[in-house]
């Protein structure tokens, strides 16, 4: 069973709403760059660390499939 984050992406790719993978992307950056600045060592972040990164990827991927979608297409929607 895909991932919440799989599903949304793949709505997202669906939907042809670059704007929303965006906004997503930046989202989990912020979160990381947010959770990678606070570990000092008196707590371990690395495993939400490691899940966002993982999410950075599948967000990655979910644009490069958009870009080759609307390169096949012939079009370049921005939403």
């Amino acid at each position: 069973m895909p991932s919440a984050i799989e599903q949304i992406v793949d709505a997202y790719v669906r939907l042809k709403n670059r704007r929303g993978l965006d906004e997503l992307m930046m989202h989990r950056q912020r979160l990381a760059v947010d959770l990678k600045s606070r570990s000092s060592g008196r707590y371990d972040f690395s495993v939400p660390i490691d899940k966002i990164d993982e999410e950075i990827a599948i967000i990655e991927e979910g644009l490069s499939r958009l870009t080759a979608e609307s390169t096949d297409d012939g079009t370049t929607r921005a939403t």
